[in-house]
Order: C-alpha cells, then sequence, then structure tokens
C-alpha cells in the first residue's frame, strides 16, 4: 500500500512540475521595438536605418526585432509577417521563444 502511495505521490509531483514549465505556452506578448536586419541589430535600431535595413535584407540578411527597453534582438520565425515594416517602430503580438517571436500581427507605431 506505500508502495502504491510513494508513486501516486511521486506522479503528481511530476505533473505539477510540467504544468508549472508549460504555464505560458500558448499565450501571446506584444513587444514594441524597431524591425531591422540581423548583420546590423541594435546599431540599426532607429528611423535613420530604415534605408539599410532595406537594403541588407535584400542582400539575404534575416529580419529581427530589436526590443525598446532592453535593446534585446530576437529572431523572427514567421520572416513574411512583417513584410512592409521593414526598418519601422512596430508594436508585435506574438508567440516568444528564449530568443526569438513567431509574429501573430504588427502595428505602426
Amino acid at each position: 500500500m506505500r508502495k502504491v502511495l510513494l508513486i501516486c505521490l511521486a506522479l503528481s509531483f511530476v505533473f505539477a512540475l510540467s504544468a508549472m514549465a508549460f504555464d505560458d505556452m500558448g499565450k501571446s506578448t506584444t513587444v514594441n521595438g524597431w524591425v531591422v536586419d540581423d548583420k546590423c541589430g541594435v546599431k540599426g535600431a532607429n528611423a535613420e536605418s530604415e534605408a539599410c535595413t532595406k537594403k541588407c535584407l535584400a542582400a539575404g540578411a534575416k529580419m529581427v526585432i530589436v526590443t525598446d527597453g532592453d535593446q534585446k534582438i530576437l529572431a523572427v520565425e514567421n520572416q513574411d509577417a512583417l513584410k512592409g515594416h521593414e526598418g519601422h517602430h512596430v508594436a508585435v503580438t506574438g508567440h516568444m521563444g528564449k530568443d526569438s517571436i513567431h509574429v501573430e500581427s504588427a502595428k505602426m507605431l
């Protein structure tokens, strides 16, 4: 009987840890920042760098978002979602990864 009780207790502990780990999954987050290329990064996070950003993206660079507050660089998982916002200051809503974002929508600021 004790073995069954210990097994049930261990399983409930594992499930509780799993629930805490996946608590934020499925929630959207909104981030304000600049859409720039991964080559320039933080240096390109301003209104004067729009032409440079477009040039680098046309040469094969990837889009990233440089956040306003902490200047963190977030890789954009779905590049097509930000077409037309190259070099712009935007509010991006999407699902966050550790250092990336899957964009659901973007709005100019």
